[in-house]
């Protein structure tokens, strides 16, 4: 029988899995339904275990601690870090820069890591809004709607640019110490790394549909033959992605009624992202409107505050608290919401500024 303190331990850190889980039975049997994924859910599932192993294997391999050495050495760090997340997130996903920057920042030898790490959050969402495949909502919007993309750009940009200016100043007032003297000592390169970043790059032709979704099997050859542990990924979080799927199938039977006034679709899309991620948001909320525009800023504006606002912040949430070399991971959660919320509280602010509905 295992001990008190060990459950206690596996419910605090896998209560992202027992929350998705108990959501998915409790909505089963209140729609009397089980739910049936779609190809399209299945591609997305596939497409993120192929970024985590990915980038699992060039954490392992030495570069991402090579790059970080030289990113300390350097001057304005978290501006810097900031606009990495930022502007990468615009061309590859936001999950994929977090994927990348999370790892590189938690190698730095410097010290407020959790905070630099919440803004890298912040703004890797803020910047995938902006392009129409920065996030996996904002693609199904651009192709659900048939939208043009020079409308869809200049609908989004006053959140986008605004949420830069504010994270920008506020990384300055970061200042980040060495934790201890910056080592002279080469770091070793495992010849494996230069092999991760050729597949990454290859994931990210996926993400942008340049390759087929068949092509991330390459991936998965090459870790079963030359590096098998790499596949030690967080299968947690892949399961609770696939259980909001299911929660999103099941709450689309519920509601069945079709919204119409826009300031209640940015609300409500915001609002329900806190609870159930803006991606199963975005896939419900369509079923429902019209409006394109107040789902768009709802659900990307819904990708700040909570940890399941966004998939994003559940990554950059669980590469933080499960590092070797990070602690007091109840500390980094207060401040990931009090950040967070400032964000959505801001941006609710700027939209009815904007639209006034």
């Amino acid at each position: 029988m295992k001990h008190p303190d060990a459950i206690i331990d596996f419910i605090l850190k896998e209560w992202l899995l027992i929350a998705s889980g108990v959501g998915f039975v409790l909505t089963s049997i209140y729609a009397k339904n089980i739910p049936i994924y779609s190809i399209q859910e299945y591609e997305v599932l596939f497409v993120l275990f192929t970024l985590f192993v990915t980038v699992n294997g060039l954490q392992h391999s030495g570069l991402i601690v090579k790059l970080s050495h030289r990113i300390e050495q350097g001057k304005a760090i978290p501006i810097k870090l900031v606009a990495m997340s930022f502007f990468l997130s615009m061309v590859v996903t936001n999950d994929v820069a977090l994927l990348a920057i999370v790892p590189l920042t938690l190698a730095l030898r410097i010290n407020h890591k959790d905070i630099l790490v919440i803004l890298e959050a912040l703004a890797a969402n803020a910047g995938s809004a902006l392009t129409p495949f920065g996030n996996p909502q904002n693609l199904f919007i651009y192709w659900f709607y048939g939208i043009q993309s020079t409308k869809f750009v200049a609908t989004i940009a006053p959140f986008s640019i605004t949420l830069l200016l504010v994270l920008a100043v506020s990384a300055l007032f970061v200042k980040t110490d060495h934790e201890f003297p910056i080592s002279s000592e080469a770091i070793r390169i495992n010849k494996l790394a230069y092999s991760y970043g050729v597949l990454l790059f290859l994931v990210i032709l996926i993400v942008l549909h340049v390759l087929p979704i068949l092509s991330g099997l390459v991936v998965f050859v090459f870790v079963f033959l030359f590096d098998r542990k790499t596949l030690r990924v967080d299968y947690a979080l892949l399961f609770s992605f696939l259980f909001f799927f299911g929660v999103a199938e099941n709450l689309r039977i519920l509601l069945v009624a079709e919204i119409h006034n826009s300031g209640h679709i940015f609300l409500f899309s915001a609002l329900v992202s806190q609870i159930m991620s803006n991606v199963p948001a975005t896939l419900l909320f369509a079923k429902f409107t019209p409006n394109w525009e107040a789902l768009l800023w709802g659900t990307n504006v819904g990708g700040f505050g909570s940890l399941v606002g966004s998939f994003a912040n559940l990554i950059a949430y669980r590469l933080y608290i499960t590092h070797e070399r990070t602690s007091n991971p109840a500390l980094f959660t207060v401040k990931f919401l009090i950040m967070g919320y400032a964000a959505f509280l801001l941006s609710v602010g700027l939209y009815f500024f904007l639209f006034g509905t």
